[in-house]
């Protein structure tokens, strides 16, 4: 599943709870009010969470990516460097 997909699912399940919950428990236009400001709050602060952690899961990933590029890049030049030596010395 992608990022993308899942937090718009997450959104879209959150705004229609707090819409449900508006819908079977009547209360006056202040308190609805107050109600929607505290569950949009809640909302972006879920989600807010959500992307800071695949961000910080995205970053680990791409570090390890770096990490071993560079160790197969070093690999690869020793690799070259140990045939240029046995050429040399044929």
């Amino acid at each position: 599943m992608s990022v993308g997909k899942f937090l718009v699912g997450f959104t879209v399940g959150a705004a229609l709870g707090a819409v449900a919950g508006i819908l079977l428990a009547p209360k006056s236009g202040e308190e609805t009010r107050e109600m929607l400001s505290d569950a949009a709050k809640d909302v972006l602060d879920k989600t807010d969470a959500k992307v800071k952690d695949i961000q910080s899961k995205a970053e680990n990933v791409v570090s390890e990516l770096q990490r071993k590029g560079d160790e197969i890049v070093g690999n690869i030049q020793n690799f070259i460097n140990e045939k240029k030596d046995m050429f040399k010395h044929e």
